[in-house]
């Protein structure tokens, strides 16, 4: 893996083409790894692993296009470079959208429903209870940067938030709300509808460095 030679931490990349980026830098930095805003192809080399962050998926992936970076990107997914989606980054990894057409890395074994929740004025918090966070405190992973007991529920904002309409045999749902799938993994693949950057909860975040680290 590649590693940032002033830090030793780990180099992840947060796809900075628009929405939510600045706030995932910031949460990866507090976890203690290195962010790279990624706006370039080029940008993509040497990293041990990549944010997809929230914002308006049409637009995220026409600019992918634009900038020749789907194709690079689905490759680096394809070989098993760990990504997480969120929000619109969710959508970003799908096989498929339930409602209309866009541009898709095609990655991950789900099918996504946009805004199911509702447009922007219906954006809410909801409590979500994710019991791999417990696990992973339990296993020592947690490095207590956020202020959260290791059970404590995770407080979601949705915002124009997607769901998860259909997963294939290999996903794993991590969260559910309202009879819905709203956060999952599959193999390095982690996905939420929600935004965990929006939150001073650094647990999903961590949760992430510990797919990238292997």
């Amino acid at each position: 893996m590649a590693r940032s030679p002033k830090t030793g931490h780990l180099i992840i990349g947060v796809l900075a083409l628009q929405g939510a980026f600045r706030e995932h830098a910031t949460a990866l930095e507090k976890c203690g790894a290195a962010a790279r805003q990624v706006r370039r192809r080029r940008e993509l080399a040497g990293l041990d692993a990549l944010i997809i962050p929230g914002g308006e998926s049409t637009t995220i992936g026409k600019l992918m296009v634009s900038y020749h970076m789907l194709d690079e990107i689905k490759s680096l997914g394809a070989a098993g470079l760990p990504m997480f989606g969120t929000c619109a980054g969710l959508v970003m990894l799908a096989r498929q959208v339930a409602d209309g057409d866009q541009p898709l890395l095609n990655l991950m074994d789900i099918t996504v429903r946009r805004n199911a929740f509702g447009r922007q004025v219906k954006s809410f918090e909801a409590p979500l209870e994710i019991p791999a966070l417990a696990s992973m405190a339990a296993a020592g992973v947690n490095s207590g940067a956020a202020p959260f007991p290791a059970a404590a529920p995770f407080p979601g904002i949705f915002i124009r938030a997607p769901w998860i309409e259909s997963a294939g045999p290999g996903v794993d749902i991590l969260a559910e709300l309202e009879g819905h799938a709203v956060a999952a993994l599959q193999n390095n693949l982690l996905v939420t509808a929600f935004h965990p950057e929006l939150t001073g909860d650094l647990r999903l975040h961590e949760l992430f460095l510990r797919i990238a680290a292997g």
